[in-house]
């Protein structure tokens, strides 16, 4: 129950209950954009200065090199189970959901280890940055395999959604981005070399790995110079933006009870098997415990931010609504009030720290 008490923690449960009474509480869009920069800057920087102080260990490759598989094996075996309730193309879309990250999510858990005195490698952010990319372009693939098979049959894909291309989004706008239609994309003529670039070229990625390399370059005088911005604001920070981001669960929850009970079932124990298996692959590469809970952090988060902005323009025959409502309605206020305490305990009982 203490690990409920947490600031960022309650601020985020004041966000979904202004929401839920329908406040007029609200946070600018420009400042949630800001929110959002900062918070992969800051954490960023904190991952370069903790990899200059560290070097490429052999505990450093191995956290990142069971980030990378878990990156491939969620959303595969993710797409293997939804298939069995989806089409192709919205099994496609919910594994590509859950096998890429929440960045918010990611971060909440820095914080909360912090809290707790857990030491963990601030490299980490390196993972989560590799974690991002594989799941998208893994769904564009299978997508584009069920076309094919539905054109060797003589059936066209049916799409009910409009092809779109859709900003970064914010909080400030309900956790959803603005889409701007464009036509002549998508489908079968889509191009894999697009999707790799605007994968590898995201402005998200580029700011955090970015951020690091600066941190890793400047090292302890940068740490130094940059410790009022990345580390005594941080916290506030994160407190205002989960505030925001319960306003936005909050608009995305009517659209959770309109879901398959089988989608419901997946969103509430999909995460906890992708956490569970990260908690085996850590144990067995004996990763340190902080490392190995942001592993399963990052296994058991789904993506509203990066997905929808690609899938929706890769794979228009998806509906926004399965992945867009399951991510945010649904897995992130679960794993931010239950699951970052609950797997920050299990390590902790499993390693003995």
């Amino acid at each position: 129950m203490q690990s409920l008490l947490d600031p960022a923690i309650l601020f985020f449960a004041l966000g979904v209950f202004a929401g839920l009474v329908r406040s007029n509480l609200e946070m600018p869009a420009a400042i949630s954009k800001f929110l959002s920069i900062y918070l992969l800057m800051a954490l960023g920087l904190k991952g370069g200065f903790a990899l200059a102080a560290s070097g490429l260990t052999p505990s450093v490759l191995s956290s990142l090199g069971l980030a990378m598989l878990l990156a491939v094996v969620v959303p595969l075996v993710g797409y293997v189970l939804l298939r069995r309730v989806l089409s192709g193309f919205n099994a496609a879309a919910v594994a590509a959901t859950y096998g890429s990250v929440s960045a918010v999510t990611f971060v909440t858990a820095t914080q909360y280890l912090e809290s707790q005195a857990v030491p963990y490698g601030g490299y980490m952010a390196a993972a989560m940055a590799l974690m991002e990319s594989p799941a998208i372009i893994l769904a564009v693939m299978l997508a584009n395999a069920q076309r094919q098979r539905l054109a060797a049959a003589g059936t066209a894909p049916h799409s009910l959604h409009t092809p779109t291309v859709l900003a970064m989004a914010t909080p400030g706008t309900g956790g959803v981005a603005t889409a701007t239609p464009r036509a002549g994309h998508g489908g079968p003529g889509f191009s894999m070399g697009k999707i790799l670039h605007e994968s590898f070229t995201d402005g998200t990625q580029l700011l955090l790995l970015g951020a690091m390399v600066i941190g890793l370059v400047t090292g302890d005088a940068g740490k130094a110079a940059m410790q009022p911005f990345s580390g005594d604001l941080f916290k506030g920070m994160l407190c205002l933006f989960l505030l925001d981001m319960g306003l936005a669960t909050a608009r995305n929850l009517p659209a959770v009870r309109h879901q398959s009970p089988w989608l419901l079932a997946y969103a509430v124990l999909g995460p906890l098997v992708h956490a569970s298996l990260a908690l085996g692959l850590a144990w067995v590469a004996k990763v340190p415990a902080g490392d190995a809970v942001l592993l399963m952090v990052l296994a058991a988060s789904a993506s509203y931010i990066a997905v929808p902005a690609v899938v929706r323009f890769a794979i228009p025959e998806a509906d926004p609504s399965l992945y867009v409502s399951l991510s945010l309605g649904l897995t992130f206020p679960l794993n931010i009030v239950l699951g970052i305490p609950l797997y920050t305990q299990v390590v902790q009982g499993l390693w003995g720290a």
